[in-house]
């Protein structure tokens, strides 16, 4: 391959995380020749937890789990904990980006997608209309190759978006960073079964922290979108609150998680955006892995229909299709983040909601299903009076 005689793709897939491998596998499936290209480096960070529905819906067999966590607790910033089991069986998957991510890629691959290691370095157009992409290898090499079609799933600073749709600014994002430690042994403060979140203005301003069991490993982490917080302190704060500060650190990471989709997603031509680069983070969780996968099959679909029809107009139906599905809860997360997340007073009470067996049922219910579920609506008026009880604070937190 030479800048003379580049090779021609039907879609380069630009960024090897969940999003941009799961479209790669799902075109290179239907007989599509695709490039997936992935910088090398380490994952971003990430608690990791995905739901059954994931494994459903995506075939991802059980053995790519590290370990199946059976509820949560939450921490008010009082320090009051709230246990949130998951009822009926039901589990919570944790995976290992590292070994996740790379299980994707291969995957891909296998079903026939091309793999090259890189970082896109411009995109072009030749005279005949295909998108000139320029690449770069570790070692600062370039090289090119062509594309009828391009998806963008490089992150929340996607390079693929500044590129092909400069007038559209990314959406605000929250800063977010974790610590892989290695799990201690059972017993004490960490229990390997369970997500711990800490509602706590001193870990996160306006998000939360996390402690996430990953098998032989833990995610120990926060999130904040207010400049100059001191990230690592908080971190620091978190572990000695969980009992963690002595345990072996075996990475760090950082990186920008999108607080909300954007507002467009392709160029009306021949680029689309899926996962992060198109803001596809649920709101108050902070959830991205399933939402990624969901675009990225989503991207892929509306590409293919472009390609079939020669048109561009069919890119447009990924974000519509999203939100169909998706944005009512995003919608309700927003809200929920931008209220009870606003100040440790109502974070103390949002704790306290938490206690609610209907809030618990519910919460699991459609956190496992990723959808609002519509079950018991007597339980639904039940849960909208006590949060308006605690809201005009009409009862103790």
């Amino acid at each position: 391959m030479t800048l003379n005689s580049p090779e021609t793709f039907d879609v380069v897939v630009v960024g090897g995380g969940p999003a941009g491998a799961t479209a790669a596998a799902d075109l290179a499936r239907a007989g599509r020749s695709v490039l997936l290209l992935d910088r090398a480096g380490r994952p971003k960070p990430c608690g990791g937890a995905v739901p059954p529905r994931l494994l459903r819906e995506f075939a991802v067999p059980e053995s790519v789990l590290c370990t199946r966590v059976r509820g949560a607790r939450v921490i008010a910033p009082s320090g009051r904990q709230v246990d949130m089991p998951i009822a009926d069986g039901g589990f919570v998957g944790m995976v290992n980006r590292e070994t996740f991510d790379e299980w994707l890629r291969a995957r891909a691959a296998t079903l026939g997608a091309r793999r090259r290691t890189g970082t896109l370095a411009g995109l072009d157009r030749d005279a005949d209309g295909a998108v000139r992409i320029t690449l770069r290898d570790k070692a600062g090499e370039g090289a090119s190759i062509r594309a009828r079609m391009v998806i963008g799933a490089d992150g929340a600073r996607s390079a693929v978006a500044r590129l092909a749709m400069p007038d559209d600014p990314p959406p605000p994002s929250v800063i977010a960073y974790h610590e892989i430690i290695r799990a201690p042994e059972p017993g004490g403060a960490y229990d390997p079964l369970r997500c711990d979140v800490l509602y706590q203005g001193n870990v996160s301003p306006d998000f939360y922290g996390w402690v996430f069991p990953h098998g032989e490993t833990a995610s120990i982490g926060m999130g904040t979108a207010q400049d100059g917080f001191p990230l690592r302190e908080a971190t620091a704060l978190l572990r000695k609150r969980a009992g963690l500060a002595d345990a072996e650190t075996l990475r760090t990471e950082g990186a920008p998680i999108p607080l909300k989709p954007r507002r467009r997603w392709d160029n009306g031509r021949d680029v689309v955006l899926c996962g992060d680069a198109a803001g596809t983070v649920a709101p108050a969780s902070g959830e991205g892995i399933y939402y990624a996968m969901a675009s990225g099959r989503m991207a892929a679909e509306a590409v293919a229909v472009a390609l079939d029809t020669g048109d561009a107009r069919a890119l447009a139906t990924a974000r519509k299709r999203f939100l169909k599905a998706h944005g009512r809860v995003f919608w309700i997360l927003g809200l929920m983040q931008r209220f009870w997340y606003s100040s440790d007073a109502r974070r103390e009470r949002f704790v306290s909601i938490c206690r609610d067996p209907d809030v618990q049922a519910l919460t699991w219910q459609s956190y496992m299903n990723k959808e609002l579920t519509r079950r018991d609506p007597a339980a639904h008026m039940r849960i909208f009076f006590k949060d308006l009880a605690h809201l005009f604070g009409l009862v103790r937190p």
